[in-house]
């Protein structure tokens, strides 16, 4: 039996969220590499000997240490995307004068230097692309920065996306932002949409997620919007539906129709027709509780959805950051210097030890205490007793090893990251140019993979833009 349309955008609707699930481990991932990233490097939990879970930090502090942070993840984030605003952006913006107004209305030197800083943290990065809906816009081409939070999309496996059936957005909108997006300008549908968030809403959505069968625990940032909005889902698919190809031999023209338009045709000799199989992105607008709130083809010349996408390396479908390779090395850097911090502050420094029998008549302890930390003071003792006389403890706390552990860390961390001192401009260690200049050039090797992949991102996204261009330019 077929399906109902009601059915289908059931079952697509639960797609998109099954998807939105499967890249929870993704989200996590780069939740982790954000923290690190910006400061928060003692947050990972783990157990103590009575088997207690607990963050480092307070695991560190509980051994009587001061957790430390030496962020070199941050400055290695701030030196790449820094080299990509001085070296790969382009001032011309565009080959014309319309592309290069796009570029400026939208700030796109600025969106990219955060997309390429979101990429090396989560290795995606994902922009959108389309025709601004605002009232008087309707020229303005539109690109923004998606977060991947609010991003889902079906198995992936080609690096250039190709292979993409599913992909849409989480949107958290007030009501006058839903309603220009998906009532059309009709006063009547939008009534009606502003009633489905506002009657029985949240136990509308708590009976339809139980018959979608969806995780309310693990899955709430699916459905619910924060800050009071309204929570609207996107879903763009790719869908197959039969056709008719119309070859009109006196107009010379070649249209693409229905196929349950055939029998237009049947009294036309001049029009030859074949039917065929054709593909169509077809995006639908759902309230989280199930509503249909809009539906339509993609409406621009390039057939398709509005985002462009970039998942870095997908190795079988896997997405790895550059960060992600860091932390290792950054934790233990951050330990090193957090066991020389409490070996120095627990060794003793200046520690003066006074044998009681030495104590010369008539002083007293706190007499000796204020002589001995005065300058150019005058402390006598009583050698009567033998030879014992005041002995002053000074304890470096230095561990030439624990040095020597935090330097190799940064080299390795210099290696691994691939951005070295000539990278980032620090002042060479070698006294000829050309070496010097042969380091900055491996330097640029080590990371020219990132950046030719990020390069392909923006051609990708500015291939999207021109074919919403006017046809003039």
């Amino acid at each position: 039996m077929k399906p109902t349309t009601n059915e289908q955008h059931t079952r697509v609707l639960r797609a998109a969220y099954q998807a939105w699930m499967g890249a929870a481990g993704l989200r996590k991932a780069r939740l982790r590499n954000k923290r690190f990233t910006y400061g928060d490097q003692w947050g990972d939990l783990v157990k103590d000997y009575q088997g207690r879970v607990m963050t480092e930090r307070e695991h560190l502090v509980s051994q009587g240490c001061e957790s430390i942070t030496n962020n070199m993840i941050r400055q290695l984030v701030k030196t790449i995307v820094g080299r990509f605003r001085s070296q790969y952006i382009k001032h011309d913006n565009g080959p014309t004068a319309t592309l290069a107004r796009v570029n400026q209305e939208n700030e796109l030197d600025e969106l990219d230097s955060r997309a390429l800083e979101e990429f090396l943290i989560s290795g995606c990065c994902i922009q959108r692309v389309e025709l601004d809906n605002t009232p008087g816009e309707s020229d303005h081409i539109r690109v923004d920065n998606v977060n991947i939070n609010k991003m889902f999309m079906g198995t992936i496996n080609d690096t250039r996306a190709w292979d993409c059936e599913l992909i849409g957005q989480l949107h958290d909108l007030n009501i006058a932002q839903l309603l220009r997006r998906v009532a059309g300008g009709n006063q009547r549908k939008a009534a009606w949409v502003r009633r489905l968030y506002t009657d029985r809403a949240e136990s509308r959505l708590a009976d339809f997620t139980t018959r979608l069968g969806a995780d309310t625990q693990l899955g709430t940032d699916f459905w619910h919007a924060t800050d009071g909005k309204c929570r609207a889902i996107e879903v763009w698919t790719l869908e197959s539906r039969e056709v008719i190809v119309c070859h009109n031999r006196h107009e010379g023209t070649l249209t693409v129709e229905p196929a349950n338009s055939a029998h237009r045709f049947k009294n036309r000799p001049e029009v030859s027709t074949r039917w065929d199989i054709a593909t169509v992105w077809h995006c639908r607008w759902f309230s989280p509780m199930g509503d249909l709130l809009a539906e339509y083809d993609s409406p621009w010349p390039h057939g398709i959805h509005p985002f462009v996408i970039k998942l870095y390396p997908l190795t079988d479908g896997e997405v790895h950051a550059v960060v992600e390779d860091l932390i290792d090395s950054q934790k233990h850097v951050n330990r090193m210097i957090s066991l020389l911090d409490q070996v120095m502050r627990s060794s003793a420094k200046g520690v003066l030890l006074f044998p009681e029998t030495a104590l010369p008549d008539g002083w007293t302890w706190e007499d000796a205490r204020r002589c001995w930390s005065s300058a150019n003071g005058l402390l006598p003792y009583n050698p009567q007793y033998g030879d014992a006389k005041p002995e002053q403890i000074n304890a470096s706390g230095n561990n030439s090893s624990a040095f020597q552990m935090i330097e190799l860390q940064m080299k390795l961390f210099e290696e691994i990251s691939g951005v070295s001192g000539a990278l980032k401009g620090e002042r060479p260690t070698v006294n000829s140019a050309n070496a010097y200049q042969l380091q900055s050039e491996n330097a640029n090797i080590a990371l020219s993979d990132v950046y030719d992949t990020f390069e392909a991102f923006r051609r990708q996204r500015d291939r999207k833009v021109a074919t919403l261009l006017p046809s003039q330019c």
